[in-house]
């Protein structure tokens, strides 16, 4: 399972919901996407996004993510 605080779920799930950008690092590089879903894949939490320019489709395993914030 991720390391996550309940807060930074709150925050993630509230993105996710209302449709939020989320700038998410991962190896040292910054994407800046909209989640769509937050789901279990094979044992570990991951969550769908989606590029909001290109409309191209990103899985992203919560424990390959070094930090996130949500853009407001």
């Amino acid at each position: 399972m991720s390391r996550f605080t309940t807060t930074q779920y709150d925050a993630l799930e509230r993105a996710i919901s209302h449709g939020t950008r989320l700038s998410v690092f991962r190896r040292g590089t910054e994407f800046v996407v909209i989640a769509t879903r937050l789901f279990m894949r094979e044992g570990r939490e991951a969550i769908e996004t989606m590029h909001p320019t290109t409309g191209d489709r990103m899985i992203v395993l919560l424990d390959e993510i070094d930090r996130f914030e949500v853009v407001r």
